[in-house]
């Protein structure tokens, strides 16, 4: 059984940055804070599996968590990776019952957990808090959007140009970028299998991006954003 913490006071402060509680009162954030409670996972830990019983949602507060489907034939469809600050789940707030996919730590992650009852509670009263998890949803779908339409209309190279220029940090026309994880979380993280990001890396050598661990370098930016 996974232990409950009690939010400590940095714990806090991280989650006034989060979504879920954007643009609330001091108050307003106390009383939905006082729903949540720190849980730790390890490497590979499962939160939920699908169908099971909703009882909570979540927001990472460090490490990385994985939401994916199980087909029938047993293979397995990544859906998002969560970083910090992102969460998930909040939509059980409207329509209750179990969970429609499982997550999984993919290191050793800590989460505030959020009991949906307690917050339910809460929506009639401060109907503002109610409104911050809407704006989170709106969040979590047009994020979700820009996936589908990235999946459709661009090849994985051109993924994987795409995170490196929002990602990387500028030095004239270079730039450079050390991964917050491993590979195989990166290609999970763009839809795309490991042998694949494999071959646009390769693709990208051509364009002057160099791959040494988790460091990547990228010796001309323009040249990457014409990919």
């Amino acid at each position: 059984m996974t232990k409950a913490f009690k939010l400590s006071a940095a714990q806090k402060v991280m989650l006034a940055d989060a979504l879920i509680v954007s643009g609330l009162s001091e108050e307003e954030r106390n009383a939905l804070l006082s729903c949540a409670t720190a849980v730790r996972h390890e490497v590979h830990g499962n939160l939920f599996r699908e169908r099971d019983e909703a009882r909570y949602f979540y927001c990472v507060l460090s490490g990385y968590v994985r939401l994916y489907r199980l087909g029938g034939d047993g293979r397995e469809a990544d859906i998002r990776i969560c970083e910090p600050g992102d969460s998930f789940g909040e939509c059980l707030l409207l329509d209750g019952g179990g969970y429609n996919y499982s997550a999984q730590a993919m290191e050793h992650a800590m989460l505030a957990r959020f009991d949906l009852a307690k917050v339910r509670a809460l929506l009639e009263a401060r109907p503002r808090i109610g409104t911050a998890i809407l704006r989170s949803l709106s969040r979590h779908l047009l994020s979700t959007i820009d996936c589908l339409a990235s999946d459709r209309m661009q090849t994985a190279p051109q993924r994987v140009a795409g995170y490196l220029l929002t990602h990387s940090t500028q030095q004239g026309v270079a730039a450079s970028l050390r991964l917050p994880f491993q590979k195989s979380l990166l290609a999970r993280k763009l839809g795309l299998a490991p042998e694949a990001l494999s071959r646009a890396f390769s693709t990208l050598r051509e364009a002057g991006v160099t791959v040494s661990g988790r460091s990547i370098e990228i010796s001309n930016l323009n040249t990457l954003k014409e990919i």
